[in-house]
């Protein structure tokens, strides 16, 4: 019998039961992982809730990412071997599947091998974040040279590889924080400017930093009327990605700058660019390059036990971490 987290009611970290099932073995398609580290994501607390974009069919599984090795491997599965270091990334239904457990099956179309070097906690890190950043920022809106991006709640795992991608291609980043407490270590993270919003009038500093002209591209985690000011921060002709919704608040439409400077206000997810077989396999040679350039790496807020996941998801939910939760899984 295998670990596996379940919830059997729609609610808070405290539906979240470590259960015992049986994992069986790999259909068509499909590979069986023993895990060994496994990344939380906010869309698994709003599945969670019954906030997200599917509805749970309970009981119901949780889990997008998580890294470990291939124990086992279905019929029609081809470029993955037993014993292979792997991690998987999200592009599936959380109905289907979830990765919180020790052994798990995933869709083989889901698996990357792990790059050497980087750790399971490293590779449970990876790939939502990344690949979330890559296909707003390079797929969809070329960010590149001389480009300036502002980038909300900077300090998620997403809102950090938004920052090292727009390095990796030679665009500024502005990160916004709420308060300033987190500055230092958004600058130290490769942020060129931070703005801390609760101080600082975020139109005026984009203006101030862009000599006038406004950030390109905005990509935003938290939607609600601050999309109000966001709007008022972006150029000419510019593009304001939402591929969150943190605020829970509904979200005006910004008419009046919109109109004026042809504004694009743009819905996005990952599941955009993985559902594209063409577009998916850009995206992964992307973070692969990064990863094995030293540009992108990720950044580990903190660790908990499996066997301490509802803490895990209160600490995600408190919205204080500087990068990714990782939960581990004993061997």
């Amino acid at each position: 019998m295998a670990k596996a987290v379940r919830f059997h009611e729609l609610g808070g970290p405290e539906v979240l039961r470590l259960e015992e099932v049986e994992v069986g073995e790999p259909g068509p398609g499909e590979v069986r992982l023993r895990v060994q580290a496994i990344g939380l994501n906010r869309a698994e607390a709003l599945f969670r809730a019954g906030h997200y974009l599917e509805a749970a069919k309970l009981p119901a599984r949780l889990g997008y990412e998580a890294a470990g090795t291939v124990e086992a491997i279905g019929p029609d599965v081809a470029d993955v071997a037993i014993g292979d270091a792997v991690a998987t990334v999200p592009s599936f239904s959380l109905n289907q599947y979830g990765m919180y457990g020790d052994v798990v099956l995933a869709p083989a179309h889901a698996i990357v091998r792990t790059p050497d070097g980087v750790s399971p906690v490293e590779a449970a890190a990876v790939w939502m974040q990344y690949l979330t950043a890559y296909g707003a920022l390079v797929d969809i809106a070329r960010l590149g040279e001389g480009d300036v991006v502002v980038i909300p709640a900077a300090s998620s795992s997403v809102g950090l590889a938004a920052i090292q991608i727009a390095r990796m291609v030679g665009a500024t980043a502005v990160a916004t924080t709420r308060s300033g407490k987190k500055a230092d270590a958004l600058r130290e993270a490769g942020a060129q400017h931070v703005i801390a919003t609760e101080r600082d009038d975020l139109a005026a500093e984009v203006n101030r930093i862009t000599g006038g002209a406004g950030a390109r591209v905005i990509f935003d985690p938290v939607a609600g009327p601050f999309v109000e000011k966001l709007a008022e921060a972006a150029s000419r002709g510019g593009i304001l990605f939402i591929y969150g919704l943190l605020s829970m608040r509904p979200t005006p439409f910004p008419t009046l700058p919109a109109l004026n400077k042809g504004l694009s206000l743009r819905g996005y997810t990952l599941f955009e660019v993985v559902s594209d077989p063409e577009r998916f396999a850009r995206g992964k040679s992307f973070v692969l390059d990064g990863l094995a350039k030293g540009a992108l790496k990720p950044i580990i807020a903190e660790t908990f036990p499996l066997e301490r996941i509802a803490d895990a998801h209160r600490y995600m939910e408190a919205g204080e971490q500087f990068g990714k939760i990782v939960v581990t899984v004993e061997a």
